[in-house]
């Protein structure tokens, strides 16, 4: 009868040893998560501190009953792991670890029974950690009864969820507060440059929103779960407020700003595009230049679109002195529509250049895929098919390529390949 449960009792025992590597993964986990990394460097206040000390404690007895459970567990796989089937002697030994009161749990380990509320932080050591028996308990031990595996798991459940219900309550503090926060620093980021010389109004209140910024900042981090509210909600009032306050403030420093510096502003972008224009359509005429060098075809008339016409700096500056700010926007205006055009022009002729050799390379493309249908076919020795492909080959790879004939024998071929597939 013995011999009929070793199979069953090895399955448990794999069994046991997944939800012990299953357990050590996530305490692992959480040991490691940056929550919990954040949480223990950190100097907490409020509630905060007290729930994660509550929750620290429960962790650390949480490691302490692991390894307790775990050297049961090692035990086990001693007798059954890997599939290894117990001798009749150690079935009533796995047998006993496996069902019945087997865990020696640490001193101060809350875990004695199903209505447990966490796990103490004693510790154990030496070999044998956890293995239930006279010989293993201390001196001043209480005499406190082994627990079942089960009851052990039960226990970790309980403390792994005290400590996740703190961990995941302040990550999604972090997480709602964080956007807001963040785009209020954007914001001030963005605009401090401008401010000096803007106005002690506008500076003032630069100032304090840094302040209140930096002690929300600092109330999200020593004390995250004091912005919870019933129901798990985060109450994102304070830093909603702050975000729109930076926004406007950036916006009024902008504003403001671009009210002291329009002017030299505008007309060194102005200088600025020109270059830049110029600079662009010299590598277009070069782009259009070596196209028509590889390929025969119509290109934009480069007579008409090849000049890009200087800004009237100097006048526009003399403007700007003279505080004819409608005139200046006016001309201000007139130029960057010009810029606009002219960059428009550009964009077109290199658009021609890129579609001419683009077009010679999709041909090429599709005359090598034909080319191997043929060798599939076996009709890349028909004198008159080949023929086709090497008249397609030889417009493709001459320079200029006459891009309409190339097509027209590249479709010539195709046509011929089709043919062939149809009567095969």
């Amino acid at each position: 009868m013995t011999g009929g449960l070793e199979p069953g009792r090895s399955r448990d025992a794999a069994g046991v040893l997944a939800e012990r590597d299953a357990i050590q993964a996530n305490l692992l986990e959480l040991d490691g998560s940056f929550v919990k990394q954040m949480l223990d460097g950190a100097v907490l206040t409020g509630q905060t501190r007290v729930r994660w000390s509550a929750a620290s404690a429960a962790l650390a007895g949480l490691w302490e009953t692991f390894l307790a459970y775990s050297a049961v567990v090692d035990r086990i796989a001693a007798l059954a792991g890997d599939g290894r089937r117990p001798s009749r002697r150690e079935l009533p030994e796995l047998t006993g670890l496996l069902t019945g009161g087997c865990v020696m749990l640490p001193d101060g380990a809350g875990v004695v029974g199903p209505g447990s509320a966490g796990v103490g932080a004693a510790g154990a050591s030496g070999t044998g950690v956890g293995l239930a028996g006279p010989g293993h308990r201390d001196l001043v031990s209480r005499g406190r009864p082994p627990v079942t595996l089960a009851t052990a798991v039960a226990a970790m459940r309980r403390s792994f969820t005290a400590v996740t219900d703190v961990t995941s309550a302040v990550e999604a503090v972090w997480a709602v507060l964080g956007p807001s926060l963040d785009a209020a620093e954007a914001s001030l980021a963005a605009r401090r440059a401008l401010v000096p010389g803007l106005g002690a109004d506008i500076e003032q209140a630069f100032h304090d929103a840094d302040d209140a910024l930096a002690g929300l900042r600092s109330d999200s981090n020593t004390d995250p779960l004091a912005f919870q509210r019933d129901g798990g909600r985060v109450d994102t009032a304070a830093a909603d407020a702050l975000a729109a306050q930076a926004a406007a403030l950036g916006a009024r420093a902008a504003e403001l700003d671009r009210l002291r510096t329009r002017a030299r502003s505008r007309i060194d972008a102005l200088a600025g595009a020109a270059g830049t224009a110029r600079a662009e359509r010299r590598d277009a005429i070069a782009a259009v230049s070596k196209a028509a060098e590889l390929v025969t075809v119509a290109m934009p008339a480069l007579s008409a679109s090849s000049e890009v016409a200087e800004p009237r700096l100097a006048g526009l500056s003399a403007l700007a002195a003279g505080g004819h700010w409608d005139r200046l926007q006016a001309e201000l205006d007139r130029g960057e529509a010009e810029l606009a055009a002219a960059a428009g022009q550009t964009a077109e002729i290199r658009r021609a250049a890129e579609a001419a050799l683009g077009r010679r390379e999709e041909l090429r493309g599709l005359l090598s895929a034909y080319k191997a249908k043929a060798a599939r076919l076996g009709a890349s020795e028909d004198p008159s098919v080949a023929a086709r492909y090497d008249q397609a080959q030889a417009l493709l790879w001459s320079a200029p390529c006459d891009l309409t004939a190339a097509a027209a024998a590249v479709s010539d071929y195709q046509q011929a390949i089709l043919a062939t597939e149809r009567r095969r």
